[in-house]
């Protein structure tokens, strides 16, 4: 089972932030850029960008992300723990807080 994490943050005017999904949406680009450039692919690279679509177009997105950002409007540090086995199709999502 591979494991991925995402660190939401408020935006303010020293430091920009990002939400759950334009940071996923962010790192899912950035991964989409590693395999374009590297023929054969990183079957590590395959495997995140494969998490971060699944996680992306999963309904559980919309509630964690929503949950992400009442938690860091408290002051709370946040992290999105996407847990993927691409072997049986299971994902799971976990919101670790500080």
């Amino acid at each position: 089972m591979e494991s991925y994490e995402l660190e939401p943050r408020y935006s303010t005017n020293e430091i920009p932030g990002r939400c759950l999904k334009c940071l996923g949406e962010h790192e899912l680009h950035n991964c989409l850029m590693e395999l374009l450039k590297n023929e054969p692919y990183d079957e590590n690279d395959v495997k995140k960008f494969e998490a971060l679509v699944t996680f992306l177009k999963s309904p559980e997105m919309e509630t964690l992300r929503a949950e992400s950002e009442k938690l860091l409007s408290e002051g709370k540090q946040v992290k999105l723990k996407i847990n993927s086995d691409l072997e049986t199709g299971n994902m799971s999502y976990e919101l670790i807080v500080a």
